[in-house]
């Protein structure tokens, strides 16, 4: 089962998102805590500004009356209220507190500061030392912080837009990996791999310059290979027919047979480097795999009297179709393998499964050893060198995956529970029904590239 967070784009947003909310946070709680502080800055300061204006009334014009909220009462007043001695200053809310600390930092040393009276309108009285009388002057209301604040509408508007526009940052910068994992992908099947574009960070442009450069070495160095064993393969089949023609002509029966079994061997050999050395799409047309494979099969037991058995298990139905040359070199190749080293009965076996078309061939035989299973289908490789003069070069299963990642299949290798090798073909439904001008397209344009 995918899980989303194990993709780059979701680790990306799960990151994004989380130093999101933390920044917001702090911000949000470095704010409220400033705000706070601005607001009783602001009232110190207007408190202290106040009072200074009244002393200074006070000293140049005592006629004039004083602005509203602002008086002069004397000490003797029952209107004074109670020293700060007597009051709970730890039970103030906390603006108040600072307040109080904050506004008496302000005066000099000896200056009474007492707070009005619960339920009147918020004051600060002030006797200095040279005041013959209380000053009081109005404070701005000191609120405390509201549970629900305008600023968290701000904030969530802030953070979903932050949100999107870091998404759609985090999904631009994880296309271009992305591509590069679908060629990585594709190249690693064997598919045909076209240039990944060059884009994104320096490193990331870096890493698929490289990966370009390597596919063409590669498809280079592969269509070197398949140029020079095409050649080798094709210059050797006239020289075989000569030769096949005189040991027909010999007279001597028992070497006649000998040296037309080894030269089939040969011929054999030579016809399957051409099919491993032919990389181009296969441009035939699409044919119902279920008829073709019960068809090859007839086919194979009247051409090999003596072969095993085979049984078809043909479920798929019409729809599933494959390109007819592919198709039948796929299971000519792999009839072969288990005629040689396999035990009957062999079976061939379609159905529909939950990602594409399945296409199965097995024997009953002895199998492959675990160990050796990797190798099974490397080119030229034969898992037991006692076999090399049966006119077999090791290439069967390789032609097979081969073909089979040609036109987007996958091919998977291993034994079975009831013993013996089996070959696993699974072909995307996208892929298997492709029209064929399209598949010929592909061809004609590789041969031009070749």
């Amino acid at each position: 089962m995918r899980r989303p967070i194990d993709s780059l784009f979701g680790r990306l947003v799960v990151l994004v998102i989380g130093v999101l909310v933390l920044s917001h946070v702090a911000w949000f709680a470095v704010i409220r805590v400033e705000r706070d502080n601005n607001q009783t800055r602001y009232a110190v300061e207007e408190a202290t500004f106040l009072v200074e204006a009244v002393r200074q009334h006070i000293a140049n014009s005592p006629d004039q009356p004083l602005p509203s909220r602002v008086r002069v009462v004397s000490p003797t007043s029952p209107d004074v209220p109670k020293p700060l001695a007597t009051n709970a200053t730890d039970d103030l809310p906390p603006p108040l507190g600072r307040f109080l600390d904050d506004i008496r930092d302000r005066f000099p040393d000896g200056t009474d500061v007492r707070l009005g009276e619960p339920g009147a309108p918020p004051s600060v009285w002030v006797r200095g030392v040279r005041d013959t009388n209380w000053i009081v002057v109005p404070v701005q209301p000191l609120r405390p912080p509201r549970s629900r604040d305008r600023m968290l509408v701000w904030l969530a508007i802030i953070f979903s837009t932050a949100v999107m526009a870091a998404l759609l940052a985090a999904w631009q910068l994880q296309q271009p990996l992305r591509s590069l994992a679908q060629a990585v992908a594709r190249f690693g099947r064997g598919q045909p791999t076209p240039p990944v574009p060059e884009r994104g960070p320096r490193e990331l442009r870096q890493l698929t310059h490289g990966f370009n450069q390597m596919v063409r070495e590669v498809s280079q160095t592969e269509n070197d290979r398949a140029v020079m064993l095409a050649g080798v393969a094709h210059d050797l089949k006239t020289p075989l027919a000569r030769l096949r023609l005189r040991a027909e002509m010999m007279d001597e029966p028992k070497m006649r047979d000998g040296v037309v079994r080894d030269v089939d061997s040969m011929a054999h050999i030579v016809d399957q480097f051409l099919v491993f050395a032919h990389d181009r799409a296969d441009g035939s047309e699409p044919i119902e795999v279920d008829q073709q494979c019960e068809k090859i099969a007839r086919t194979y037991r009247a051409v090999a009297p003596n072969a095993p058995p085979i049984r078809t298990r043909l479920e798929a139905g019409p729809s599933f179709v494959l390109p007819a040359a592919t198709l039948d070199r796929i299971i000519s190749n792999l009839l072969d393998n288990a005629h040689a080293y396999g035990a009957p009965p062999i079976v061939i076996e379609t159905s529909r499964g939950a990602h594409g078309w399945v296409l199965r061939v097995a024997d009953h035989g002895a199998g492959i050893a675990p160990e050796d299973l990797i190798k099974a289908s490397r080119p030229f490789v034969r898992l037991d060198p006692a076999r090399g003069g049966s006119g077999h070069s090791g290439l069967g299963l390789a032609i097979v995956e081969r073909l089979a990642r040609r036109i987007g299949g996958e091919c998977e290798i291993g034994n079975h529970e009831g013993g013996g090798l089996q070959v696993v073909m699974t072909f995307p439904f996208d892929v298997a029904t492709r029209p064929v001008a399209e598949r010929r397209t592909g061809s004609q344009r590789e041969e031009r590239t070749i």
